[in-house]
């Protein structure tokens, strides 16, 4: 590392006293821009970044070959470090070394270490070495290598020169690039980070739409100062991301707990079921389910969450009406008067779970999924839901989800899972 002191020397004289570095990412290979994966590298070098007091300020994702040349050079021109991952392998579409030549006007030379660390590399492990993997070795001049551990391709540092920002390459393998970030990358960047370090913070909530939370929430939170204020919809939640110093954070939380108290979940995005599976535990209450339209999700919900099985041990898929009869109970004179979709049929259901399974609390779902099925009276993405709570009362609701029928399922398990957030353990009675 002791190599590369230069590298941030060169950048603190290329933007002076600018407060904030300006950074943007470059993610090469046509196989993200196929759909073919997912550019996982993005999202997780901006949260790193973000961690480290750095704010990136542009990703952009380019095919494999020279359209790398025309990235960097736009880049170039807005800020002060680019990163670029992906494009330093040895086939002949991994050409963002030479795209670095090109836009810095340097040429290359082959590094003798990086070639005999290939040459180690491929005779440990009892391989043959190709001629194209020294290609690896080609170093830009005036740049420094950064170690791979984890794969043959480098990265490399070009300090800021002239009217250039830094540029780091790293290796496209979220293998081999997790692990460079951390080690070489991350020091190197150690003392150029924003002192006044922006924090983030995550607060899902559930039950509520994008447009309703901003009508409710909004305008307090943009009174802040210093606040910044985002939304992100999900099915079925709302994630809301407030990022500024601490004492802006705190009065953000205040006023969103104050304004939208009964739809917070829990900062940090934590997921619904998780939140629930640790409620009931808290709590020492035992939950059961009774599903028809959602078959069987929200007890998969509860089931994936490590440690479900100390709240949860009953759950009934009832979808044709006499599974409802004969599992759960519903009278066959209610079910054909009122219908499967209805207030008293789901009570019974949940009702009838609550005593089967000797659970708290059971929740019980009922509805239209679509696409047919639905009525003048009863539409498609009808559904009535009820919560049974032992030693009180039976909660129902009726909702409206005109989704598609993956997402009114969703959306029904999360409504049923945010109920079972209300269940709490009753407190003896003593004279």
């Amino acid at each position: 590392m002791a190599g590369l002191l230069h590298v941030t020397g060169c950048l603190r004289e290329h933007t002076g006293c600018m407060k904030q570095i300006r950074v943007e990412l470059i993610n090469t290979g046509t196989e993200i821009l196929l759909g073919s994966i997912v550019n996982t590298n993005a999202a997780w070098l901006g949260n790193r970044l973000f961690e480290a007091g750095f704010r990136v300020g542009r990703v952009t994702v380019v095919p494999d070959g020279y359209a790398i040349n025309e990235a960097m050079r736009e880049s170039a021109r807005r800020a002060d470090i680019v990163i670029v991952s992906g494009g330093l392998g040895p086939t002949s579409d991994d050409v963002t070394r030479e795209a670095l030549c090109d836009v810095c006007g340097v040429d290359m030379h082959r590094d003798e270490r990086v070639a005999e660390w290939l040459k180690s590399y491929f005779e440990r492990r009892g391989i043959p070495i190709a001629e194209c993997n020294f290609k690896q070795a080609m170093v830009p001049d005036g740049a420094a290598v950064l170690e791979n551990s984890n794969g043959t391709a480098p990265g490399l540092v070009m300090p800021a020169s002239g009217s250039l920002p830094m540029f780091i390459l790293l290796p496209g393998p979220p293998a081999e690039l997790k692990p460079m970030v951390e080690h070489s990358v991350m020091p190197l960047l150690e003392d150029l980070a924003d002192e006044d370090i922006p924090h983030l913070r995550v607060f899902r909530l559930v039950g509520i739409g994008e447009s309703d939370l901003q009508e409710l929430v909004d305008d307090s939170l943009h009174q802040v100062e210093g606040l910044e204020v985002a939304y992100c919809a999900r099915v079925g939640e709302v994630d809301v991301r407030l990022v500024g110093s601490e004492v802006a954070l705190k009065q953000g939380e205040a006023r969103l707990r104050i304004l939208a108290g009964a739809y917070v979940l829990a900062p940090a995005g934590a997921s619904l079921e998780k939140a629930v599976v640790c409620h009931l535990a808290q709590q020492g209450l035992k939950a059961a389910t009774a599903e028809s339209c959602t078959g069987g999700l929200i007890a998969k919900r509860i089931t994936d969450v490590p440690g479900a099985s100390g709240v949860f041990e009953f759950g009934w898929v009832t979808y044709a009406d006499r599974a409802k009869t004969e599992m759960l109970g519903v009278p066959e004179n209610v079910l054909k008067r009122y219908g499967a979709v209805s207030e008293p049929v789901v009570k019974a259901m949940a009702e009838g779970a609550l005593e089967r399974s000797g659970a708290d609390v059971a929740v019980a779902v009922s509805g239209i999924a679509g696409p047919g099925g639905g009525t003048p009276e009863k539409p498609v993405g009808t559904v009535w839901l009820a919560w049974a709570f032992r030693g009180g009362e039976t909660r129902a609701e009726m909702m409206l989800y005109p989704r598609d029928r993956s997402s009114f399922c969703k959306m029904v398990s999360q409504r049923a899972l945010a109920g079972l957030l209300d269940a709490r353990r009753k407190e003896p009675v003593t004279e």
